[in-house]
């Protein structure tokens, strides 16, 4: 298996990968209004995937695209999801006030020093626990360890955790989210 960055020509089926791995993550499930569910996380995926992570991030896919890992380097403009917030917040719909409460809760865990984000990993379901989610995960702490530079990672899948923890992360904050939220783990690594 090769794992290579993507490039515009991989957007489509990194947001078929993403949606259908994502499908029944916790946050997702909190976040996005139920009304046209798939629809508005496809979407979701498609604003993060061409709006933030391929002008702002890295992406390391396999060269099927069964797997992907978008990352924000620490020098990433601030401002790279303002242009489109607005569409985020729609997608939101009938949830986006919960949903800006838990942005706000779990702001609170986010390193204040610069940090190499994996924003977003996921492995097509019939293709997990085969290394792939490891094989696009890697090239981003080698980037990171390059660097210098310590990584985060934040998850609200209680499955997650151990993985996360096996490539050198650990968790340095849980929170239980308002409203009968799904637990949220903040995850860090320092440079190997």
């Amino acid at each position: 298996m090769k794992v290579r960055e993507a490039t515009d020509s991989d957007l489509d089926a990194a947001v078929d990968t993403l949606t259908r791995a994502l499908v029944d993550y916790p946050m997702s499930r909190a976040c996005l209004d139920p009304d046209g569910y798939l629809e508005r996380l496809t979407e979701y995926h498609r604003l993060f995937v061409e709006g933030v992570g391929l002008p702002h991030g890295r992406i390391w896919v396999t060269d099927d695209v069964s797997a992907v890992a978008i990352w924000f380097p620490p020098d990433m403009p601030a401002d790279a999801f303002a242009p489109h917030a607005a569409a985020f917040e729609e997608l939101t719909g009938s949830r986006a006030a919960l949903n800006a409460e838990y942005g706000q809760a779990i702001g609170a865990f986010h390193p204040r020093m610069p940090v190499w984000l994996l924003a977003l990993a996921a492995v097509e379901p019939d293709r997990q626990r085969q290394g792939l989610g490891h094989a696009v995960i890697t090239p981003g702490l080698a980037t990171a360890d390059a660097a210098h530079s310590p990584a985060f990672v934040e998850t609200q899948d209680p499955a997650n955790v151990g993985f996360y923890e096996s490539l050198g992360f650990t968790v340095i904050a849980e929170l239980e989210l308002p409203h009968n939220g799904p637990m949220h783990y903040a995850l860090y690594r320092p440079p190997a």
